[in-house]
């Protein structure tokens, strides 16, 4: 299949979006009855935080919707389907409003509306892990994007996509602790190594109960896999550093690399357009 170019961001998907650029005739903002805008089927979260919800709704009562949604005409006539802005949406329900504003786009592909959805969420720290592993991997079963492919999309490195997508491999019921926060992701990272089911189920127990922590987690699981201590210390390494720099990307909402060894090495963040500089920046003054 022909594969577009990758890596452009959401301001480069729709700018009205990311920015105070007024829409173009192609995608004007306009006011539409909430109860005529159905979910975007491509939606990639799947929970939200009711006290949040309502934090937000409050807002809205006080100082209105300050950024629009984003729909597409739907075949129904007068109808729409939402492809961003859910969070906004149901707040504005929970504020009693009867209409919304909204820029509308003549026309987006199901992958357009996954790019965008997905990136919405990501820059706004809104999908939990087990959210996030999920839409790589429909990226990569429906669309037959690779890792790297992904990671561009996103903009995060490769292994951080590899990492996420493992905790896909366990069992439901770890999956829900992810989700819950019961235990973390980088603690889920490290289990999705372990086959054996038992012992799997023993460390998440151990996890809940002693209160384990990732570092723990790396040591056991390094130790039962290999006991050549060369190899344990290069593993227990290169899994710190991939779970590093999934906590500065979360934090700075790009994309990070750290390159060098223990010792010494640098950490370069990546940034797509000025207001991205300004972000990092203004987060690292903090």
């Amino acid at each position: 299949m022909s594969k577009q170019k990758l890596g452009r961001g959401l301001e480069a998907i729709l700018s009205p979006l990311t920015s105070n650029k007024t829409a173009t005739p192609a995608e004007h903002i306009v006011k539409i009855a909430i109860d005529k805008i159905k979910p975007n089927r491509h939606q990639p979260r799947l929970n939200f935080n009711e006290d949040k919800l309502q934090e937000l709704a409050e807002s809205i009562k006080q100082n209105g919707l300050l950024e629009p949604i984003l729909v597409i005409q739907s075949i129904a006539p007068g109808e729409y389907e939402l492809i961003a802005g859910e969070r906004r949406l149901r707040a504005s329900k929970l504020a009693g409003l009867k209409d919304i504003k909204a820029i509308v786009k003549t026309s987006a592909s199901d992958k357009e509306k996954l790019d965008i959805a997905l990136i919405e969420n990501i820059q706004r720290e809104d999908l939990n892990p087990i959210e996030e592993a999920t839409a790589y991997k429909k990226y990569a079963e429906d669309y037959k994007y690779t890792q790297e492919q992904i990671a561009q999309i996103v903009n995060k490195n490769r292994s951080v996509v590899a990492n996420t997508m493992r905790l896909l491999n366990l069992p439901n019921n770890i999956q829900n602790m992810i989700i819950s926060g019961a235990i973390s992701s980088g603690h889920g990272r490290m289990l999705a190594g372990i086959t054996d089911e038992s012992k799997l189920q023993e460390l998440v127990k151990q996890i809940i109960e002693q209160g384990l922590t990732v570092r723990d987690i790396e040591n056991i699981v390094s130790i039962s896999k290999n006991n050549n201590k060369n190899s344990k210390a290069e593993k227990i390494k290169d899994i710190e550093i991939a779970n590093l720099i999934e906590e500065l990307q979360r934090l700075f909402g790009t994309k990070v690399e750290i390159t060098g060894n223990g010792k010494k090495g640098k950490i370069i963040f990546n940034y797509n357009n000025l207001s991205d500089l300004e972000r990092v920046s203004n987060i690292l003054k903090k």
